[in-house]
């Protein structure tokens, strides 16, 4: 694949990502219980209550994929927002380890 090609296929990723952000919100499952109910079934009640009730050591910028006050624009906004700086962090390293010597 030729340099340009690379980056067609490049801004079609990010168009797609970025449409997938956009349409997530919408899409979504509003009543979620994969990870939930998967440490429901090795963890018992009582400490997964526990652990419902303590607070985080850190605290999320953007909780539960969205920002405060903004109901579903908040939410688009938090993914691509996320979606963008997982891509530019793996853009950046991919450019730092692909250095040639």
């Amino acid at each position: 694949m030729s340099g340009k090609s690379n980056m067609k296929f490049f801004y079609a990723g990010i168009v797609i990502a970025l449409l997938l952000a956009v349409l997530a919100p919408f899409l979504a499952s509003p009543d979620p219980d994969g990870l939930e109910s998967a440490a429901g079934g090795i963890v018992e009640e009582s400490k997964m209550s526990q652990i419902e009730e303590s607070q985080p050591v850190v605290g999320s910028p953007m909780p539960d994929y969205s920002i405060e006050g903004l109901g579903k624009s908040g939410e688009v906004l938090a993914i691509a927002v996320g979606t963008l700086a997982v891509m530019g962090i793996s853009f950046g390293l991919g450019k730092v380890f692909n250095k040639k010597a």
